[in-house]
């Protein structure tokens, strides 16, 4: 058994959540909401904030289409992944929509908040965004078990000085953090951040199984690292 991390920060998409849950569920809904969404709200600070970072992303485009266009691309792109947020919270609000965990997510997580660990989260997703999923799940409000959310304005995932800058930011030691992912390259990063790191390979995701330590759940990520 490995030694047991002090604190634990997780991905979402393939990690605590199936994949397709954000491509065939979220995306959709936010890409078919987003022109009424700018026509309604645009000029909310928010909105107006993320649509002057759009134009200056893309000088001389017409934001919608740009953003259209990031959608159809999935592009990690910040003022896309704040808007987006920004229309799931008016469907999350609605009833229109709910977080989708992973049947052994939820309990784990409040086993190992338990337990002492302290957990976070780490997505190219917003971090509203980020609250959202977990705030509305089909088991609670679990946003009490998580003390923080990171997400791609401490950086790119796939860059070793992200993963830096969350330990700083944590206040913990690179080698007292798991980080938790389905993507090689997110892990090889963290690692090279100096981070522990397991690949979740979710057998309904298909997941290519990396060089990393990996398992097929986080009950078996809990035996594995000796979190409970």
């Amino acid at each position: 058994m490995s030694p047991r991390p002090a604190a634990i920060v997780t991905d979402i998409e393939g990690t605590t959540s199936r994949i397709s849950f954000v491509h065939d569920v979220l995306f959709p809904y936010a890409r078919a909401r987003l022109p009424a969404f700018l026509a309604e709200r645009g000029a909310e600070p928010e909105a107006a904030s993320c649509l002057a970072e759009v134009q200056q992303l893309a000088p001389g485009q017409d934001p919608l289409a740009a953003l259209l266009g990031w959608m159809d691309q999935d592009a990690k792109i910040t003022p896309l992944k704040t808007l987006q947020g920004l229309i799931w919270a008016e469907g999350y609000a609605s009833g229109a929509l709910h977080g989708e965990l992973y049947p052994d997510v939820a309990p784990a997580l409040r086993r190992w908040h338990k337990a002492g660990l302290r957990l976070y989260v780490y997505s190219s997703g917003s971090v509203p965004a980020q609250k959202l999923l977990f705030a509305h799940t089909r088991e609670g409000d679990l946003t009490a078990l998580l003390s923080g959310f990171f997400d791609t304005r401490i950086g790119a995932k796939r860059q070793p000085a992200s993963y830096a800058a969350i330990a700083a930011a944590i206040t913990t030691r690179p080698a007292d953090i798991l980080f938790l992912s389905d993507i090689s390259a997110e892990l090889d990063a963290a690692a090279a951040a100096g981070l522990r790191v397991c690949q979740l390979l979710r057998p309904q995701d298909g997941t290519r199984r990396g060089p990393h330590p990996h398992a097929a759940n986080f009950d078996e990520l809990s035996q594995a690292f000796s979190i409970g």
